[in-house]
């Protein structure tokens, strides 16, 4: 079954995504293009449903809001996207 409107674009790649200056660019693109839904499929993670614990961080609000606005770029939740970027730290480091 193919959901993809004929009137929009397909995004058959996340680097075909631009980075936007602005909402309103973001909107005007996003109102002529669509993800292609194996893209959307592709995307979507499971759930790490390993034991895990919660841990406090304190964040200058300048640098926890250009964190949030990368993760929305990428469409992430933004402690999803930290915990990554820890996890591949820890792997590039633990190689050294």
């Amino acid at each position: 079954m193919d959901t993809a409107s004929p009137d929009l674009k397909p995004i058959r790649a996340w680097k075909d995504v631009p980075a936007f200056d602005s909402e309103e660019a973001e909107g005007k693109y996003w109102a002529t293009h669509q993800l292609e839904p194996r893209l959307m499929q592709a995307s979507i993670h499971r759930a790490d449903v390993r034991e895990s614990t919660t841990i406090t961080l304190r964040f200058d609000p300048r640098m926890l809001s250009r964190i949030k606005r990368v993760a929305r770029r990428r469409y992430l939740n933004y402690q999803s996207m930290i915990k990554q970027w820890l996890s591949e730290r820890m792997e590039q480091e633990l190689k050294d």
